[in-house]
């Protein structure tokens, strides 16, 4: 079973482990930068002794002859003596390397100096080792001059670590104290803020969990974010469609259990009437096979209706001929045709409609069929099928009796039929309800001549397939 992802816990993360990584580059960053500020500062320190230390020589004799001596203060390591952790060594030599004064065993400077020092000297600073521990080195070249003489000494100042390492521990502790402080506020910051902005969705889920079994009403949810406007509206619309749904499927069960009530309480009776012996085998059968007859279009009907609806809510529709449609249904139906004399004639152009075929033949069936059945023996019977604009116009004429006003404005309501003896009233509200799921429309009206009714024109428009 797969587990569902948390949006609180998405949101969380998705904010927490990019700051918490950012922190950590930041808390990187300053490190690298404070250490780099204590060895500019202990640097210049060491420069500062080394500097005291080549105001202290004295020179006699020039160049290769000088003779260097020195006497290093006491103030020149008086820096370094107030800290108890590191420790500073010294050396004064000629350029050729001779020992004037301090350590020996401190290796002679043997580097160079940059082109652009970082300061108004002539100083190198290198990392040495020294007596098993590691050292920063600043190596001076001083020129000392004076009336007896004039040459050059190299001051090499060397300090272990320990004081700058503790420092740069001790920056880094404040650091991360101060950055896990910050961490700690933004994420209680985020934590309320995604508490804040999922409210409106733990409050429209108990708000549906509340509902009563079958409550399909819309989502009244105007105070909900914007974001979340559109899975209202989303969410209402398909409710909006279960709802008509459920609707269509209620009143379907309802008719037809009070449609076939009737038939079968007819069917019953005539069945017990042959039984009893009160008609003739061959009437009592010949009854209840029409009985049966009218029972099955009924349902035949009833479930077209159901199926109209059922291939309505599948959205995407092929496009589908209505001009091939309508031919295969005249030719189906031309035994009736023949059967009444009718002068039938039909004239259709290309309409491509985006429909399904059985939709477009079940309405061809039943317009002809109650063209068929209504008009008179040997009368004209028209079907013409044109291209109007965007449109395909549908035109059923026949030369029967026409429809009466007050029958007219509930003809295409279910079970309404001009005559219950001869339909069950399903065929127009089957007619309509395609033509409604299509996107276009049907009427009936009488056509005239004068006060003169010549027949009924059954008219449908349908949209045309978009090319």
């Amino acid at each position: 079973m797969t587990r569902q992802r948390s949006l609180r816990r998405q949101l969380l993360a998705g904010i927490l482990l990019p700051t918490l990584l950012l922190v950590g580059l930041n808390t990187y960053s300053l490190h690298r930068q404070a250490l780099a500020a204590l060895n500019t500062a202990y640097d210049r320190t060491l420069l500062a002794s080394a500097k005291t230390i080549g105001e202290q020589i004295e020179v006699h004799g020039y160049d290769e002859a000088a003779r260097l001596r020195v006497t290093v203060p006491y103030a020149a390591l008086e820096a370094f003596e107030a800290d108890n952790q590191s420790r500073m060594y010294y050396r004064i030599s000629s350029l050729r390397g001779e020992l004037i004064s301090g350590f020996d065993e401190l290796p002679m400077w043997q580097g160079r100096i940059a082109q652009r020092p970082p300061y108004a000297a002539l100083v190198d600073f290198y990392d040495a080792g020294f007596r098993g521990r590691p050292v920063r080195v600043a190596a001076l070249l001083q020129p000392v001059a004076s009336p007896e003489g004039r040459g050059m000494a190299v001051i090499q100042v060397a300090e272990t670590l320990e004081l700058r390492h503790a420092a740069a521990l001790q920056i880094l502790r404040d650091t991360l104290v101060r950055q896990a402080l910050m961490l700690a506020l933004i994420a209680a910051i985020v934590v309320l803020v995604v508490q804040r902005a999922t409210r409106p969705v733990r409050r429209l889920s108990s708000s549906l969990q509340a509902r009563a079994e079958g409550d399909l009403s819309p989502i009244a949810a105007t105070a909900a974010p914007r974001e979340l406007q559109p899975l209202i509206a989303a969410t209402n619309a398909v409710m909006q469609r279960l709802a008509h749904l459920l609707a269509h499927q209620k009143r379907f069960v309802r008719d037809a259990s009070h449609q076939l009530r009737t038939p079968l309480a007819v069917l019953k009776t005539q069945a017990q009437s042959a039984q009893r012996g009160d008609l003739p085998p061959e009437q009592a059968l010949a009854e209840i096979a029409a009985t049966v007859e009218r029972a099955t279009q009924l349902a035949n009907q009833m479930l077209a209706l159901a199926r109209v609806e059922q291939l309505r809510q599948q959205g995407e529709r092929p496009v589908t001929r209505l001009d091939e449609v309508l031919r295969e249904v005249a030719l189906d139906l031309s035994p009736l045709i023949a059967q009444a004399d009718l002068d039938f004639g039909i004239d259709t152009a290309a309409a491509p409609i985006q429909a399904h075929a059985w939709m477009l033949r079940e309405l061809c069936r039943n317009l002809l069929h109650n063209a068929i059945r209504h008009a008179p023996p040997g009368s004209p019977l028209t079907v013409t099928l044109r291209v109007d604009g965007g449109q395909a116009l549908l035109t059923i004429a026949d030369a029967g009796p026409g429809i009466d006003d007050e029958l007219a404005a509930r003809l295409f309501e279910p079970f309404s039929a001009g005559d219950v003896r001869r339909g069950s009233g399903l065929g127009l509200a089957i007619c309509q309800e395609i033509t409604r799921a299509l996107g276009g429309g049907i009427t009936l009206s009488n056509r005239r001549q004068g006060a003169r009714v010549l027949g009924l024109d059954a008219v449908v428009r349908l949209p045309l397939a978009p090319t």
